[in-house]
């Protein structure tokens, strides 16, 4: 059993988390709860066994164009000009907790929401914000899209 429970984010203390980078940390704790407040993004936290926020992510909706997807893809679908999508907005793991394969569970956690949503969805979108999130992202199963290497996607239904 695993020692984190995933919850959407509500009264959690956001104070002192940490996760080694300054944009992520701030978002977190001083702008995540207009987004959520807006309804332009959901937020999801993983808590550690100490109580503490070990992790977290967004999911909002968002479309691609019907063109920006891989050519094998794109022939599975109907030529709509664009297709819904999932994006996994940020996602962040505090430094104490970094290393214990955290950040998959998130992912595996967003995927799993997503795909079973009451409003359909093609497919979960990210947008790497660097080479080695990349590497993570397509470890984990997402495809480069051919235009824009650091956007990448996973069908939900695989």
């Amino acid at each position: 059993m695993s020692p984190y429970v995933i919850e959407p984010l509500a009264a959690h203390d956001r104070r002192g988390f940490a996760c080694g980078s300054a944009e992520l940390d701030d978002y977190f704790r001083d702008r995540i709860g207009q987004d959520i407040r807006r309804r332009v993004a959901s937020s999801f936290v993983a808590i550690g066994p100490d109580g503490d926020v070990a992790g977290f992510y967004t999911l909002a909706a968002t479309s691609l164009a019907f063109g920006a997807l891989p050519v094998e893809r794109a022939r599975r679908l109907p030529r709509y000009p664009v297709v819904p999508a999932i994006l996994l907005g940020r996602l962040a793991i505090s430094l104490g907790h970094q290393g214990k394969r955290l950040g998959s569970a998130l992912v595996a956690d967003a995927m799993m929401r997503a795909g079973r949503a009451e409003i359909a969805g093609y497919a979960m979108l990210v947008e790497a914000k660097d080479e080695a999130a990349a590497r993570f992202y397509r470890h984990l199963g997402f495809e480069s899209l051919p235009d824009t290497p650091g956007r990448l996607i996973r069908p939900l239904w695989v």
